[in-house]
C-alpha cells in the first residue's frame, strides 16, 4: 500500500461515514431489492415484459454509483466498471449476467486501512445465505487494526486477505452469510483471484450472543478473559480477525495431500471437517505458541501487548465457537462444520480436560492447550501419511481418525464396512455410501441443542449493531 493511501484514508473515512443513510445509497438499495424479483436463480431476468422496469432499476442503481463514487475514491476504476457492466447487461437483454470487468478492478485487498468504507455490487449468491445471483448491494468498512497489520506484516503473511464490518445490506446477507467471495459473482470466465472477505463483525457478534446463552445453559464459569470479550464487541471482532488470518493463509500451507479447497470435487463431507479443523488448530496451535513467546520477554512493545492479548482470547473462540455454535447450528445433513464441532468437544471429554458433571460444563485451562494441538496433530499426521495413499485409501484413514472420536450412526455403511464392489470401484461409490447423518449430535448435544435452536435462529442476518 502507498503512502499516499495510508494518509488519504481518515479523509475518506470521514467522507463515507453516513452514506448508508443518505438518499443515493437507499436509492440504490431500493433499486437493487426491486431488482431481486425481477430476476431468476441465474441472475437473467428471462420474461421479456419485465425488460422495462428492470432497465429502469438499473438505471437507478447506475445513477446512485455515480452519485456516490466520489467518496470512494480509491475505487473508481470498479465503480466504473461496475456502471459498464450494468449498461452492457441491460443493452443485451438481460441474459446471465457478466461481471467479470468490474470484479477484476476491485481490489479491497489494496486498501486494507482501518475504518475504510467500500461501495458493494454485484450480482452474485451469498454463501450461507442465498443460492440465487441476484444483484446484491453494501456498503463494508474495513476492521484492521494495528497489531493486525503487525502480524500480516510478519510471520503471518495473507495478501489476500480482507477483513470486513457490514454496515447496510441487502437481502442477500440478511442471512447467516459472513464471508464475500469473488468466486460467487456472476462472470464469463474465472480470473485469478486476488482477495476474500470476511464480514468479523457478524462472526463476533453471533459468537457473543451464542457462547452467552450456553455458558448460562451449561452453567460454565468463564475465565474474566473470556467474560470480557463477551462484553466487548470490537474486542471480539479484532480476536476473530486475528483467528482469521492464520486460518485462512493455512489453506495453502502445510503437508496436503490433495487441493486444500477442495474446488469441485465431490468427496465425503467430513474430509471438509477436518480441513476447516486442520486450519482451526493450526490458529489455535500458533496463538498458543505467540503467547508463550510474549510472555517469556522482559520487555514488550504496546503492538505485542495487543498482539498477546488478542492470542490469549484467540484460543477461547476457537472452543467456544466450534463446540458452542458450530455443533448445533445448520442442518444435519452433510454439516461438516457441526461434525467439526462436536469431534473437538468430543476430543477434549474423552482426554479428560472437558467435563460435563452434575449438569454443568468445566474445562481444566491448564491441560486444554496440550489436548487442543494434539488434536490439530493427529490431523496433520493423516494428512502427511495421506500424501503416499490413494485417494480412496486417504478417505478411509479419514473416516478412522473422526470414528475414533464420534460414534457413527448405526445405519452406517461406512461403520459396517465397505462392500467390496465399492471399495473396488470409483470414489463416487464411496461417497454415495455416506450417510445424510453420519455422526449425529451426541445426547449433550441434542438437549442442549433443542435449548439453544431459538437463539441460533435469531443470529441469521446480525450485524454489530444488534448487539
Amino acid at each position: 500500500m502507498s503512502t499516499s493511501q495510508i494518509h488519504t484514508a481518515p479523509a475518506q473515512e470521514g467522507a463515507a461515514a453516513d452514506v448508508e443513510t443518505s438518499a443515493a445509497w437507499l436509492t440504490l438499495k431500493d433499486a437493487a431489492t426491486a431488482l431481486q424479483g425481477l430476476q431468476t436463480q441465474d441472475g437473467s431476468v428471462p420474461d421479456e415484459t419485465d425488460t422495462p422496469r428492470a432497465a429502469e432499476l438499473v438505471a437507478r442503481i447506475t445513477a446512485s454509483i455515480d452519485e456516490l463514487a466520489p467518496l470512494f475514491p480509491y475505487d473508481e476504476a470498479y465503480l466504473t466498471a461496475s456502471v459498464r457492466d450494468f449498461d452492457r447487461w441491460a443493452a443485451e437483454g438481460f441474459g446471465v449476467p457478466d461481471f467479470y470487468d468490474s470484479l477484476v478492478a476491485f481490489h479491497p485487498e489494496q486498501h486494507r486501512v482501518d475504518g475504510l468504507r467500500h461501495l458493494v455490487v454485484f450480482p452474485m449468491y451469498t454463501q450461507n445465505g442465498s443460492s440465487n445471483r441476484y444483484v446484491e448491494a453494501l456498503i463494508v468498512e474495513v476492521i484492521w487494526p494495528e497489531f493486525v497489520a503487525a502480524l500480516e506484516a510478519g510471520d503471518y503473511g495473507n495478501k489476500l486477505f480482507v477483513s470486513l464490518r457490514l454496515v447496510d445490506f441487502t437481502a442477500g446477507y440478511d442471512t447467516n452469510s459472513a464471508v464475500l467471495f469473488p468466486e460467487t459473482v456472476a462472470m464469463r470466465e474465472i480470473p485469478t483471484f486476488t482477495w476474500g472477505a470476511i464480514f468479523q463483525d457478524r462472526e463476533a457478534a453471533r459468537y457473543r450472543r451464542v457462547v452467552r446463552a450456553a455458558s448460562e445453559i451449561t452453567k460454565l464459569d468463564l475465565p474474566a478473559e473470556a467474560a470480557r470479550m463477551l462484553d466487548d464487541q470490537k474486542l471480539a471482532e479484532e480476536t476473530f480477525v486475528m483467528w482469521d488470518i492464520i486460518h485462512d493463509r493455512t489453506h495453502m500451507r502445510g503437508d496436503l495431500p490433495f487441493d486444500p479447497f477442495m474446488i469441485k470435487q465431490r468427496m465425503p463431507y467430513f474430509l471438509y471437517s477436518l480441513e476447516e479443523m486442520r486450519c482451526d488448530m493450526t490458529a489455535f496451535r500458533e496463538s498458543v505458541a505467540i503467547q508463550r513467546r510474549l510472555e517469556a520477554q522482559d520487555q514488550r512493545s504496546e503492538v505485542e501487548e495487543q498482539i498477546l492479548a488478542h492470542a490469549k482470547l484467540v484460543q477461547y473462540a476457537v472452543i467456544f465457537d466450534r463446540i458452542f455454535r458450530f455443533a448445533i447450528t445448520g442442518t444435519r445433513v452433510r454439516n461438516y462444520d457441526a461434525v467439526g464441532g462436536q469431534l473437538l468437544f468430543a476430543w477434549l471429554h474423552q482426554r479428560d480436560v472437558l467435563h460435563w458433571t452434575d449438569t454443568a460444563l468445566a474445562f481444566d485451562w491448564a491441560d486444554v492447550p496440550a489436548a487442543v494441538v494434539a488434536l490439530g496433530d493427529a490431523i496433520d499426521d493423516l494428512y502427511w501419511r495421506s500424501i503416499d495413499r490413494p485417494k480412496t485409501a486417504h478417505w478411509l484413514a479419514a473416516y478412522e481418525l473422526v470414528r475414533s472420536v464420534l460414534t457413527p450412526n448405526p445405519a452406517s455403511a461406512w461403520a459396517r464396512g465397505l462392500p467390496d464392489e465399492v471399495l473396488g470401484g470409483a470414489p463416487r461409490g464411496y461417497t454415495d455410501a455416506v450417510n445424510d447423518d453420519e455422526f449425529p449430535l451426541s445426547m449433550f448435544y441434542e438437549a442442549l441443542e433443542k435449548k439453544m435452536r431459538d437463539v441460533i435462529a435469531s443470529t441469521s442476518g446480525i450485524r454489530a449493531a444488534d448487539r
